[in-house]
């Protein structure tokens, strides 16, 4: 089982297959437009800029489960990260990451990349825990994911490569990617 198992909707609910993206490095990530990690939108369009032409796609998924910081429309949530970040890639349908209701994309994703835990070194990392703590501490056990722009890298055959946490270093991912393009 690969990703190219799974499809997802565009913001106007129309079903797209991610085998569209077969032979492609990707990066999948749960976003939001009100989070603390909101800027990281910023580095993610440098990064996609600087790697589409290589045969990269970063596939973001708008998810509300966060402390609501994704309470628009699936129009809004797009219109807000080309508005304020000039985001180019694509933007889909609001979705649910975890639990009961977590699309089968994300439970794949969860399962194939599990959570290695905090950075206990990390102030950010230990901040972020606090939080987590405090709004959902159901979500500090296991693989679930934990806060609102955990990153997954799926190799040109569809398999997940790694998981990156929302405070991990943008330019370890980038190596990640240049590694995998390169392969």
């Amino acid at each position: 089982m690969t990703i190219y198992n799974y499809v997802v909707e565009k913001p106007n609910g129309e079903p797209i297959a991610l085998s569209d993206y077969q032979g492609k490095v990707l990066l999948i990530v749960n976003t939001a437009s009100k989070c603390k990690f909101t800027p990281q939108f910023d580095d993610l369009q440098k990064v996609y800029s600087d790697f589409q032409q290589y045969g990269f796609e970063i596939l973001g998924f708008p998810c509300n489960q966060f402390g609501g910081q994704e309470p628009g429309t699936n129009e809004e949530a797009v219109a807000f990260c080309q508005i304020n970040y000039g985001v180019k890639f694509p933007i889909f349908a609001k979705l649910e990451v975890n639990g009961h209701t977590a699309h089968p994309l994300f439970q794949y994703l969860k399962q194939e990349a599990p959570f290695n835990g905090f950075d206990e070194s990390n102030i950010q990392s230990k901040l972020l825990k606090m939080i987590i703590s405090e709004k959902n501490p159901e979500w500090l056990v296991g693989d679930a994911i934990k806060w609102n722009f955990t990153k997954f890298l799926i190799n040109q055959s569809g398999e997940v490569v790694r998981r990156y946490e929302p405070n991990d270093e943008i330019s370890t991912l980038q190596e990640d990617i240049v590694k995998l393009l390169k392969a």
